[in-house]
């Protein structure tokens, strides 16, 4: 149905009709008087909406952009790696709640951002990735939002506290009650009302902290303490589904939500290209990204049916997609959240064509075939330099390969 937009409405709402006289009256005419402006003020948004500030953190369903440090864009000379077209406050600012990134230490023993290890895909520093996300919190003080990072290499919560602290994000790190006995992994969760009035406004997961977690930094949170996750090696749109893949200690997705453990929903497909090589499969992400609920492999579709499957009104709490622009995902949230019209978002900004390729002065698309050819290009030099460590006349090709790969993507983001 069509909908006034909300100035035209309220300009519409004020006018004051003018009394019609009748020819034998025409001289007693007068016009009503104006009625005094409202002073009521607009509803202000929690996360995009004021629908959701009176709701609970745990139950609303919160769009998550996977492996959002990692980029295929120019300045990744448009790397097969990379999740997401673009950078983590451009996805705040259009609706996307939930970050989340794989932290290496790296060789001079800092917390850096790689994708499976930092000679593929080095997305920087962690505090400086910290500290953007903080000064997009200073920006928008009526959101929450979640962090949810990879501790690939099993440091401390003391390596990541330390980096929070400088980065300054720690002055917005939601710290939960403090519980004991057989519940103390349960937590009551505020209502983002709540947390935005504390300005406690950033929740922060570590998959995993070493056992025993420090009380240094009780806002650092063991992930698999209080989330269970989805299968999340999926390689094709058709092989979704809902069950429990890992988290906690329940056998059972029911058991999981009655424990009070929150759903992580797990939406985006991978292209094998070896054993040991996986990429995102750019190719089909309109398709899986789409908020449609019929088309097998839709992310709507997706929670539609977990949703169904698990009863008793149970909730994704978050998901995590590639290319999260694609669908775009965000619809699919706003549509379990009962979200109309969502306030404040900004689109993302235009950008070339990552795939589009200028051969011999003919501009050509990567189609599904020439994306899985360039990808296995790219994946054997990957396996031979990174992996595998070889050195010969193998390396030399692949590597070959390597750069020609990144040189076309170059070419492509210049040309699109």
């Amino acid at each position: 149905m069509a909908r006034l937009p909300p100035r035209a409405l309220t300009a519409l709402l004020s006018l004051t009709p003018r009394v019609l006289a009748s020819p034998q009256d025409r001289a007693m005419t007068t016009t009503a008087t104006q009625p005094a402006p409202s002073t009521a003020a607009a509803p202000v948004p929690c996360n995009n909406s004021p629908d959701l500030c009176s709701r609970a953190y745990n139950n609303i369903t919160h769009m998550g952009a996977h492996d959002s440090a990692f980029l295929r864009d120019a300045s990744t000379s448009n790397s097969v790696a990379g999740n997401q077209y673009y950078n983590a406050t451009i996805a705040l600012s259009a609706g996307i709640r939930l970050l989340q990134a794989q932290v290496h230490l790296s060789s001079n023993n800092t917390l850096e951002l790689c994708h499976t290890d930092c000679r593929i895909l080095d997305a920087g520093p962690l505090e400086a990735w910290l500290a953007r996300i903080k000064h997009w919190l200073d920006a928008n003080p009526n959101d929450v939002v979640t962090l949810l990072l990879v501790n690939s290499d099993n440091q401390p919560a003391s390596s990541f506290g330390t980096v929070f602290d400088r980065s300054g994000i720690s002055t917005y790190a939601y710290t939960p009650p403090s519980s004991s006995g057989s519940n103390q992994n349960t937590i009551t969760w505020p209502t983002l009302q709540a947390l935005i009035t504390a300005n406690t406004r950033l929740i922060t997961f570590i998959a995993s902290l070493p056992s025993p977690t420090t009380s240094d930094y009780p806002y650092l949170l063991n992930e698999f303490n209080h989330v269970f996750e989805t299968p999340y090696n999926t390689t094709s749109p058709s092989s979704f589904t809902c069950a429990l893949d890992r988290g906690g200690n329940s056998t059972s997705v029911q058991t999981a939500i009655s424990a009070g453990m929150l759903p992580l929903l797990n939406h985006f497909v991978y292209l094998e290209l070896t054993p040991d090589i996986w990429i995102p499969a750019a190719s089909a992400v309109d398709a899986t990204n789409s908020p449609s609920e019929t088309e097998v492999g839709a992310l709507g579709r997706h929670l539609r049916d977990c949703m169904g499957e698990w009863g008793n009104n149970a909730r994704v709490v978050f998901v995590l997609v590639d290319f999260y622009d694609r669908g775009p995902a965000v619809g699919a949230a706003d549509r379990v959240n009962g979200v109309g019209e969502a306030v404040g978002r900004v689109r993302e900004p235009a950008v070339a064509s990552s795939r589009a390729v200028r051969v011999r002065g003919r501009r050509r698309f990567f189609g599904g075939g020439a994306e899985v050819v360039v990808g296995v290009l790219l994946g054997m030099g990957w396996a031979t330099v990174v992996f595998q460590e070889r050195v010969g006349v193998g390396y030399w090709v692949c590597l070959f390969f390597a750069v020609l790969g990144d040189y076309l993507d170059m070419e492509g983001g210049r040309e699109a």
